[in-house]
């Protein structure tokens, strides 16, 4: 007996992983791939597109063959969002490695920007920073260093397009589609007006004749085509950025509830509803998702760079470890980070402070620190940077009364509790951490009819950890004050002379 269920693609930064989701809500069958990441120069992170491609195929092959009783209703594509890249529009060929959000080569057209008087303009129409982590910047870059691009953009014979449009295009067969909550992460699209900006556009090189044309994340957009893994005919139904797709998962839909994700990065949303909230002090505006209508909703975000990469880092680079699990149990061995306090900045700080050429650093070492302190140091840093930006949030008068959890960091019970004694707010955790696939396969379902409303949808959430601050508040008050010291120290150092 064949059973339907929804196909979610979470196109990651790390990889793709690939779900099926059932009417209950419950993932019934998965596959991942991993990816190759790139590092041509210091500061510079790049993806094969064909790669990402062939990851989406060979990850939805295995989750299908092994729950051969599923047949997918519908697909819904969640991605990295500011990862971009360019493809001719007849062969479908990528013109370059994709570019990806964490890069930072475009820092001085930035710079440049900034110093032309462009940078409130750009806050005001897209909610966003002036920062290389964007993709509008990346496309300058590119323009500037590919001689063939600008007459060819001109000529309007490329594609431009986040990795939703790139996925999108080559399960469709053609089709140049995004939806609002990528598109808002590009600098060149207006936000009010949910609409790509002429003047923008021009700004960063682009026309709109390459930009792929934007809709509501919960939309059938076209169907699947001569794909090996993936029947032909299925519904293209979601497209929607990684982060705005786990603020839906979490069903975080009305305003005020907010989800904090911990992944390669740590990112931190808050529905706002209808109404663009115009923050203060380093947080932004963005484009959240909806199931289909005239895609109108808010949120403000805190964009953290580097979370779970540290722990990777740690492995990688520096070796203390042979896997990301042995680096949780080693942090786990030592009751703190025995005074070492790190600052995972290696492509600058995010939220709230918004400095791209900051680096990383470690402090407190002594001739007691081991690989374990280390360690504990890299996985609280997560914990510290979130709250950077829920102070920020509460600040701004945006209550936060609970947290709601999710990415791969998020399993951990202790950062969970550090973050609860930190934030003074219960953390929730629910069934299935895999919340950004678990958002774009209900967008999805819902844009086909597979479920009912939203309200269904919010009950299919299981919570199976809610975290209360505990005893331990003072203490982590005292490590909290000593990564602000750090911090600030390291901010002070890069504006220094010389």
């Amino acid at each position: 007996m064949t059973e339907d269920c929804i196909l979610a693609i979470d196109a990651g930064t790390t990889g793709v992983t690939c779900l099926l989701v059932d009417h209950d809500g419950v993932v019934r069958g998965g596959g991942t791939q991993d990816l190759t990441q790139h590092y041509p120069q210091p500061g510079w992170v790049e993806h094969d597109a064909e790669e990402i491609w062939r990851a989406v195929l060979t990850a939805s092959a295995a989750a299908l063959a092994a729950s051969p009783g599923l047949r997918p209703v519908a697909l819904g594509i969640a991605n990295q969002r500011e990862t971009m890249l360019f493809w001719d529009r007849r062969s479908g060929e990528p013109l370059h490695r994709a570019i990806v959000w964490q890069c930072r080569r475009s820092a001085g057209e930035c710079e440049e920007l900034r110093a032309a008087g462009l940078e409130p303009e750009i806050v005001a129409k897209t909610g966003l920073k002036l920062d290389p982590y964007f993709s509008g910047t990346k496309a300058l870059w590119l323009t500037r260093h590919d001689d063939r691009l600008p007459r060819r953009i001109a000529n309007g014979d490329v594609c431009f397009g986040t990795i939703d449009s790139w996925l999108a295009w080559r399960l469709s067969g053609g089709l140049h589609v995004t939806d609002y909550t990528n598109a808002s992460r590009t600098l060149a699209f207006d936000i009010d007006r949910l609409d790509w900006d002429e003047g923008l556009l021009d700004v960063f090189g682009l026309d709109r004749r390459v930009m792929p044309e934007p809709g509501p994340s919960g939309s059938v957009r076209g169907v699947t085509v001569s794909t090996d893994a993936i029947p032909n005919g299925v519904p293209i139904a979601s497209l929607v950025g990684d982060q705005q797709a786990a603020l839906y998962g979490q069903a975080c839909f009305e305003p005020g509830l907010i989800k904090a994700t911990y992944g390669t990065g740590c990112f931190i949303l808050m529905s706002t509803g209808r109404e663009r909230v115009h923050p203060t002090r380093g947080l932004l505006a963005t484009v959240a998702a909806t199931p289909g209508g005239d895609g109108r909703r808010y949120a403000v975000e805190g964009s953290i760079y580097i979370a779970g990469a540290a722990l990777q880092w740690c492995r990688d680079n520096l070796g203390l470890v042979a896997s990301t699990e042995e680096a949780v149990a080693l942090a786990a061995s030592v009751p703190d980070s025995g005074g070492v306090v790190f600052v995972p900045a290696f492509v600058g700080l995010g939220s709230p402070y918004w400095d791209a050429d900051v680096r990383g650093a470690m402090f407190g070492l002594t001739g007691a620190t081991q690989s374990a302190h280390i360690l504990r140091a890299a996985l609280d840093s997560m914990a510290f940077q979130a709250q950077d930006v829920l102070s920020v949030m509460l600040e701004s008068g945006l209550g936060v009364a609970e947290l709601r959890v999710d990415g791969g960091a998020a399993a951990n019970d202790a950062l969970m509790q550090l973050q609860a004694d930190l934030a003074g707010v219960p953390v929730s955790r629910p069934q299935s951490v895999e919340s950004t696939a678990l958002g774009a396969a209900f967008l999805a379902g819902l844009a086909v009819g597979f479920w009912r409303d939203e309200a269904e949808v919010q009950g299919l959430r299981r919570e199976v950890l809610r975290t209360v601050p505990a005893g331990r508040r003072g203490i982590a008050a005292v490590e909290y004050e000593r990564w602000r010291s750090a911090v600030a120290g390291l901010l002070r150092a890069n504006l220094a002379p010389g």
